[in-house]
């Protein structure tokens, strides 16, 4: 058995996987009182829960300590002391039980998990907090072929819901708010594959400092952001030639974006992969999944060897367990 272990931000999960199959999927978050995510309060957070979220994923498993072969742990990207957090645990377990490290880019997890429910050669749209990205794989590598050009889709998402008094994570909360909305203008900002949302964060803002209602402004930030987002997936799609989408990342939990995913799919005759929503948040399982097939390929570390590396873009990783 693998387990993988995940601290990139505000999540610390566990997963444990056996041949393709996540058998325990265990994972605590912290939640700001107010405002973003404090990257140290977060790691404070990681160390206090660690031990408790190990044993719970062992237990719910059904395995224990000498089942275990190897721990992958998600080493890049992130919030430096999150992932810190993250590895000196993974390291102080990998002494104890004498087994090897295997990194794993938080990423490429969020892709490799689509394989779990059908994906083989998909584009993936990866919308997260910090990370918005279209990927996919080719010539040895993951390749981003479009990307935000300023903030994560869904930091942009938290950004205005703390602006009218949302606490973190937003994006629930005005998912539910757009069903009363109608829609009005905003802007749309795509520039070839890469899309910006600076400038629509600024005119919701402004809209809603003079009355908009916050209905209308959920349901417009919808409509416009998630057609830039589908968009240059599709684009992604006719580029590379591929038949298959694959959503990772919090965000794609939103019910709206995957049916604009799928309405897409449809048209063009492709095919969409939507992992459970427990695999598209931040979560312990997709390291593990991408753990063991790492480990499976021969990739592994020693523990002195593996350090975190907070800024480790999607296609800086020599993807050699692909052909």
């Amino acid at each position: 058995m693998i387990i993988g272990i995940e601290t990139t931000a505000h999540t610390f999960g566990v997963g444990v996987v056996s041949n393709g199959k996540v058998l325990a999927n265990v994972k605590d978050m912290y939640k700001p009182v107010s405002g973003g995510i404090i990257p140290v309060k977060g790691a404070e957070h990681h160390k206090l829960v660690a031990q408790q979220i190990w044993d719970d994923a062992l237990s719910r498993a059904g395995c224990c300590d000498k089942d275990i072969e190897a721990i992958a742990v998600s080493n890049a990207p992130g919030l430096a002391p999150c992932l810190l957090a993250g590895l000196n645990f993974a390291k102080l377990q990998a002494l104890r039980l004498n087994v090897p490290l295997v990194p794993v880019n938080h990423c490429i997890a969020h892709l490799e998990i689509g394989q779990s429910v059908g994906a083989t050669n998909p584009v993936l749209l990866y919308a997260s907090g910090a990370n918005t990205q279209i990927i996919s794989f080719a010539m040895g590598k993951y390749r981003v072929f479009g990307e935000t050009l300023d903030n994560g889709v869904g930091n942009f998402i938290d950004t205005f819901g703390r602006y009218v008094g949302i606490s973190f994570p937003a994006g629930p909360v005005l998912e539910e708010k757009a069903k009363n909305g109608k829609f009005i203008e905003l802007p749309y900002s795509i520039k070839g594959m890469d899309v910006s949302f600076s400038g629509i964060l600024t005119k919701m803002k402004q809209l809603y400092d003079k009355g908009v209602k916050i209905e209308d402004l959920a349901f417009s930030m919808q409509e416009h952001v998630f057609a830039m987002l589908v968009e240059s997936a599709e684009r992604a799609l006719a580029h590379t030639g591929k038949k298959e989408l694959v959503l990772g990342g919090g965000v794609a939990c939103n019910l709206r974006l995957q049916e604009m995913c799928r309405l897409m799919c449809e048209a063009r005759g492709a095919k969409m992969f939507c992992p459970a929503r427990e695999f598209l948040v931040d979560n312990g399982g997709m390291i593990a999944y991408t753990g063991e097939i790492l480990f499976r390929a021969g990739i592994q570390k020693k523990i002195e060897d593996v350090d975190i590396a907070p800024r480790e873009r999607t296609d800086m990783v020599e993807v050699c367990w692909k052909n």
